[in-house]
């Protein structure tokens, strides 16, 4: 994968500026930065999804299954509008990056298979920032996080995940494997949001192939766009029923 300026299909994510941890710190710090979001402006033409995943090395099974299936998210929404999509990883020693937004499978598959998983903790909080700024700066109608692990400090992706929630960007989470420690912070991500959270193992292509086509139609769709998927496909009809009320589309 090119890293140099020209012509670079990847660009860095910003870091994450510091949070306070739990207690009224935290509250105060959160609420007053979400007084200064602005509402994501209304959409318009093709749905907009962030593709957030843990590339690291506890991840190469499905990083390699996600290569093989996203492609599958944009032919579930040639039918209601089409879907934009930007792929945005994270791995290493703090390499966050995020592709240029998308609208042809080649394209996105192109940029994921060009990458390898390297060793590292999570950067869950720098990604949903990364989603936060593209949100304030245009529009996103979701995010899809994949991962196994969650090593970052929850507070603070609390806070990030509640302004997203606040911006109506929904999370739709997926968990690979059992770890407890990950499935409390992911399924936080998605009950802040307003989205929602399934697991799934890393044999099971099938699984991961339902929960990617249900986001992306609800990205492209709104809720509507997801309940006609879910007539057809139970990952559909159990990401709707697990998804919070209020503020959806």
């Amino acid at each position: 994968m090119r890293d140099g300026k020209r012509g670079n299909p990847l660009s860095k994510v910003g870091e994450t500026r510091p949070q306070a941890r739990a207690g009224g710190g935290a509250v105060d710090a959160f609420l007053e930065e979400a007084r200064a979001l602005a509402p994501a402006p209304p959409r318009e033409g093709r749905g907009r999804l962030v593709f957030a995943l843990d590339a690291t090395m506890s991840r190469q099974p499905t990083w390699d299954l996600a290569c093989g299936l996203q492609a599958q998210m944009f032919e579930t929404t040639s039918a209601v509008g089409g879907l934009d999509v930007q792929l945005l990883y994270f791995r290493g020693l703090g390499e966050c990056r995020a592709s240029r937004w998308v609208g042809e499978p080649k394209a996105l598959t192109s940029l994921m298979t060009g990458l390898e998983v390297r060793g590292g903790q999570t950067q869950i909080a720098r990604a949903l920032s990364h989603v936060r700024k593209e949100a304030r700066e245009g529009r996103v109608d979701a995010f899809v996080y994949v991962g196994d692990a969650f090593e970052d400090e929850i507070d603070t992706v609390c806070a990030r995940a509640g302004e997203l929630g606040l911006l109506g960007v929904k999370g739709f989470v997926f968990q690979e494997g059992r770890d407890p420690n990950a499935e409390r912070g992911l399924r936080e991500i998605a009950k802040l949001t307003g989205g929602a959270y399934a697991r799934f193992d890393a044999g099971a292509a099938e699984t991961l192939a339902g929960l990617l086509r249900a986001a992306a139609a609800y990205a492209s769709g709104g809720r509507d766009g997801l309940a006609r998927l879910a007539a057809r496909e139970p990952q559909a009809r159990s990401l709707l029923a697990d998804m919070s009320g209020g503020g959806g589309r």
